[in-house]
């Protein structure tokens, strides 16, 4: 089966915000830019809550083309192991889905919930995220 044609209009999937096919992702890692991102749009899901915020031009830099996404579970989820069961989780959906629907120059924080996150099935997370990134970005972001 051959890929769709994106002049021919329909597309088969999500796609970026210039088209240009999947977004390059990379870690958030600095407190600030955690901090930053609580301060944006925010959607809360079932599984997990995502916080997302575009970066500014002088924030963007060089890395104005990539996709940043961070992962936060606090020790109310439980101990270091259901801590950790949570963020792997996290990032495996962050997988599956932001390569194809986030949108470049913008910062994604998903916070794990307590009873929810690790718990929650695979397929649900995967579709709470995509419908979240929905809403997050349907306000004309």
């Amino acid at each position: 089966m051959t890929a769709p044609d994106p002049a021919a209009g329909a597309s088969a999937g999500p796609e970026t915000a210039r088209g240009a096919g999947p977004a390059r992702i990379a870690a958030l890692r600095r407190r600030a830019d955690f901090l930053k991102a609580a301060q944006a749009r925010r959607q809360v899901t079932p599984g997990f809550l995502l916080q997302a915020r575009r970066r500014d031009g002088a924030e963007a830099g060089t890395g104005a083309d990539e996709v940043r996404v961070g992962f936060t579970c606090s020790r109310k989820l439980g101990n270091a192991v259901a801590r950790n069961r949570a963020r792997r989780r996290l990032r495996a959906v962050a997988r599956a889905v932001l390569p194809g629907a986030a949108r470049p120059g913008w910062d994604y924080v998903l916070v794990g919930r307590p009873g929810a996150t690790a718990e929650r099935e695979f397929r649900a997370l995967v579709a709470d995220l995509g419908a979240a990134l929905a809403r997050i970005h349907g306000g004309g972001g």
